[in-house]
């Protein structure tokens, strides 16, 4: 399936995907969650990390403090191999909709003054939620549209508030170029206080107003943080004066511990409103944690430079790259009294995200086709399930299957290059293993191959692999 991009009517021309998705039906099936009246059905809040690393998290063994995303950690269900795309757009656009971003032309951020939208027509999954009875909000990070009128109210979401760009200047609420950027239901407003505190106190709210309406919602919390530019207050700093030397990575940690605390508070709400035992917490990052930063006109360079931002660690790479560093990221699912805590192991990518809350949901309908997978059951019950994960960013794209993952890494002006790697056995990737596998290279080759060329026609011209 291909998707072509352009900026005419500042939209991607979804057509051709359109007539499929009303002539297809979802690839995989959705029908097995219990069948699940609208007045049961539970509500869903996916939270979203900007930017923070598999050791950027308490329960990974940082020196970060993140008592409350441990906690979810500990009593929920830990993704220990799941997968976003090494920059923010694609995530997220592959996360409203089940599609890899790539087949829509996203395969890096939309930045600057770009007109680059999704298109109005496509089936998201706030859309298919409020066909089943749900109310839909989306508080903080869009990035997936720079103009009010591709914002997140053309998708599906009945209330928006928060910046429509990727970065935000913390207090001054601007882009780093200084456009507009703090909205409310698409309309820009001026308005005083750190991003992380106003997007808490708006969560707190919205639960509070939803929960006494008894009507289920699904609310997608965007943070901001740790996303540069670090602008943290004393009080979360001073905890780690005397743990954290790096002055960069200090103020990295303080933006998790902040956002940490948010989270904290909101599950308070949570629990004090009664609706704890049907709420669903999904807790992601959008990709891994950025090395550091150097700007040079960005806010009349008030702020910066980093020199060290999030950790990775144990993974090699960064944000951008398709290695571990950069896609396989900190996700937990959390159903009090309803899963089990443990670890889950099953390779799980962001567009799998889709069809799994829709199975949870109780949707019987025949809804848009999709290419990610209903892991539900494979996540509720742990249940061992085998089948491919393919990624694509600007610069590499790679597939993962059977533990195995291949990579290319394309240049302007020479032949691309592979490399092989063991995850299981060799998770930091250092051993690699392209000359000992030729007849695995040879599938996993074919396989990225044919994916490739299903993405959108414009991030592929020029391209012949």
């Amino acid at each position: 399936m291909k998707v072509s991009l352009t900026k005419s009517g500042s939209v991607i021309n979804l057509a051709i995907l359109a007539i499929l998705f009303g002539l297809l039906g979802c690839k995989n099936s959705l029908t097995d969650a219990e069948n699940i009246s609208s007045n049961s059905r539970p509500n869903i809040i996916l939270i979203i990390a900007d930017d923070a690393g598999w050791n950027d998290v308490g329960y990974h063994g940082s020196e970060i403090k993140t008592p409350n995303i441990d906690s979810l950690a500990i009593n929920g269900i830990q993704l220990n191999h799941f997968y976003a795309y090494p920059t923010c757009s694609p995530s997220r656009a592959s996360l409203l909709t089940g599609i890899p971003a790539s087949r829509m032309g996203i395969v890096a951020p939309i930045s600057g003054k770009s007109e680059i939208s999704l298109a109005d027509t496509i089936h998201t999954l706030p859309k298919v939620l409020k066909g089943e009875g749900y109310v839909t909000a989306l508080l903080g990070k869009w990035h997936l549209g720079l103009r009010p009128e591709s914002g997140p109210g053309a998708y599906g979401f009945d209330y928006s508030y928060g910046f429509l760009h990727g970065q935000i200047d913390q207090y001054a609420h601007t882009y780093k170029n200084g456009d507009s950027s703090w909205h409310e239901n698409g309309s820009f407003i001026d308005e005083e206080g750190h991003v992380t505190d106003l997007l808490g106190k708006a969560a707190m709210k919205y639960i509070q107003q939803k929960s006494a309406d008894s009507i289920p919602f699904f609310l997608q919390l965007a943070y901001s943080a740790p996303h540069i530019p670090l602008q943290e207050p004393e009080k979360w700093k001073e905890m780690y004066r005397d743990v954290i030397l790096d002055s960069s990575r200090l103020d990295y940690a303080a933006a998790m511990t902040h956002m940490d605390h948010s989270i904290g508070e909101i599950l308070k709400v949570i629990g004090e409103t009664g609706i704890a035992d049907n709420t669903i917490i999904i807790f992601m990052s959008d990709n891994g944690a950025q090395e550091s930063w150097y700007p040079n006109t960005q806010y009349n360079g008030k702020y910066g430079p980093n020199a060290t931002l999030g950790s990775n660690y144990p993974f090699r790479g960064f944000k951008m790259s398709n290695y571990e560093g950069g896609i396989r990221v900190p996700a937990i699912v959390y159903w009090k009294n309803k899963l089990s805590p443990g670890t889950n192991n099953n390779y799980i990518s962001v567009i799998d995200i889709m069809p799994s809350i829709l199975n949870v949901a109780g949707t019987n309908k025949n809804v848009p086709y999709v290419e990610g997978r209903n892991m539900w059951n494979a996540i509720a019950e742990n249940k061992n399930t085998n089948d491919f994960i393919y990624v694509r960013g600007h610069l590499q794209e790679s597939i993962i299957k059977n533990s195995w993952k291949l990579i290319r890494t394309r240049y302007l002006n020479d032949s691309s290059e592979l490399e092989l790697y063991n995850l299981e056995k060799d998770p930091e990737e250092s051993d690699e293993k392209f000359v000992d596998e030729p007849e695995l290279v040879s599938e996993l080759q074919k396989l990225l191959q044919d994916q490739f060329k299903q993405d959108a026609e414009e991030v592929n011209v020029g391209l012949e692999n």
